[in-house]
């Protein structure tokens, strides 16, 4: 009895050390890349378009090697017959079989031509999977962002309502007292109520931006995001952007082949009006019986032919025509697109430099808030401010935690964001960027807000945003 006892505390404390130890996985923003890219749809299709583009050049290849063709035959007749010289004319039975070789081609050589444009086609398609995966990788990183930002919204939301609940209780203390009126508890009940609201809307903003990464990333839906802290030192040269945009970026690379293979579509279509050769080789057995004295049961002969369609309706002139036209569309659209990539640098070095340029100010001003704050709270608690002091000195606390969250992660997407139009987002991804250094203990627990309630419960909450409850 004492045994089995002994063996059912053994299994249950196995049980419960295990359970304890299945904490959910957790994610830095490049093990997300990495997660996103193996599981993503949107991958796998582009991936696709890339095999696509190698068949095609296959199917383009085939054009280059003779076709051979088997065929057989059996025929069957009713009787055989024979003339008046009693030669037969009609076997009982006949068979036939044999191979036939067929090449055919252009002398403008334009199936070399196809085949080019299909080569070509496979690079173009291999820059599009390039920049695909770019622009996935900035919504992942945006996504991932957003559920930081998210978490910091509630956690900020839930600093307010401790903040204003602690301001409800003295008030109601001081109203009991005689020293504030009625309307004061109605203003603090009134603001009380309003954080309740921002609290469940931001607990909800967390679940869906939860769910949308879990969507985008394929990543289990407990999982825990490990933050990490960028250098604010990062300069911004333009025109180092524009250049290495214009040698880097993939979208550019693949409307520049896109050029190309318009160029190389012009050759293919002038090639129809060049006469086309075609060579055929063939083997042929047959056997009949009765067999006539005549009858020939092997023979091989080989043959060429030159066709020259001389008038097809305008069909040829309006193809070369229409391949002239996509020329000019393909140039066009490479200029036009190198000037929009010359304005997208611009614009993503000028929100950069704007947003490390705020971000001291909200910091400075998330400091000047605090203190404003707990003076403000101080001078009620002794008499000296109103209402309405209180309530001005929180809500510009509140408004500058929120600034300085929006801005700090602003600016880490907006990092990303110069990586992208600068085309190295890609390869700062692949080798890792060595101003990105683990946080000494930032690591964030993003499952529900009951770890929000324990730490409000210990006191730890307030003194994260480092306020005086004094």
């Amino acid at each position: 009895m004492k045994k089995s006892l002994l063996c059912m505390m053994t299994v249950l404390a196995t049980a419960l050390l295990s359970a304890a130890n299945a904490v959910a996985q957790e994610y830095t923003l490049r093990e997300i890349y990495q997660k996103a890219l193996n599981t993503s749809e949107k991958m796998e299709i582009a991936r696709e378009n890339v095999y696509v583009a190698q068949m095609s050049k296959d199917k383009a290849l085939s054009l280059l090697i003779p076709r051979l063709t088997a065929y057989g035959t059996y025929n069957r007749f009713t009787e055989d017959k024979y003339n008046t010289a009693n030669i037969m004319i009609q076997p009982e039975d006949s068979a036939a079989w044999g191979v036939r070789a067929d090449q055919t081609f252009s002398l403008s050589a334009r199936e070399l031509d196809a085949l080019r444009i299909a080569g070509q086609s496979i690079s173009k398609s291999e820059y599009d999977l390039d920049w695909a995966k770019s622009d996935f990788l900035l919504a992942v990183a945006s996504s991932f962002y957003d559920v930081l930002k998210a978490q910091k919204a509630l956690d900020i939301t839930v600093a307010n309502l401790e903040r204003l609940t602690k301001y409800y209780h003295l008030v109601e203390t001081r109203m009991k007292v005689g020293e504030l009126t009625k309307t004061a508890l109605l203003r603090a009940q009134g603001e009380l109520s309003g954080a309740k609201s921002d609290y469940l809307k931001a607990s909800n903003a967390l679940k869906l931006a939860r769910a949308a990464l879990t969507r985008l990333t394929g990543v289990e839906p407990d999982f825990r995001l490990k933050e990490e802290t960028v250098s604010l030192s990062e300069a911004c040269d333009i025109q180092g952007l524009r250049k290495s945009a214009s040698d880097l970026r993939t979208d550019l690379k693949s409307y520049d082949m896109q050029t190309k293979m318009a160029g190389q579509q012009v050759k293919y279509a002038r090639g129809a009006f060049w006469p086309s050769v075609g060579l055929f080789a063939i083997y042929n057995r047959a056997d009949q019986d009765p067999a006539g004295s005549t009858f020939n049961d092997e023979n091989i002969y080989g043959g060429i032919s030159l066709t020259f369609p001389f008038f097809e309706g305008g069909l040829r002139m309006a193809e070369f025509r229409e391949a002239r036209a996509k020329e000019r569309q393909a140039r066009l659209a490479y200029d036009d697109l190198k000037k929009s990539v010359d304005i997208e640098v611009e614009a993503a070095c000028l929100d950069l430099d704007t947003l490390k340029g705020s971000l001291k100010f909200l910091e400075d001003q998330q400091i000047f808030a605090r203190d404003n704050y707990n003076a403000v709270m101080k001078q009620f608690e002794n008499g000296l401010a109103t209402s309405l002091d209180v309530m001005d000195a929180n809500t510009l606390l509140l408004t500058a935690d929120k600034n300085v969250v929006d801005a700090l992660y602003n600016y880490q997407l907006a990092s990303l964001t110069v990586k992208k139009s600068s085309g190295t987002l890609l390869q700062f991804v692949r080798d890792g960027d060595p101003a990105v250094k683990g946080s000494s203990g930032a690591l964030w627990q993003l499952t529900d807000v009951g770890d929000l309630r324990a730490k409000k419960s210990g006191g730890r909450l307030l003194l994260f945003f480092s306020i005086d409850e004094s």
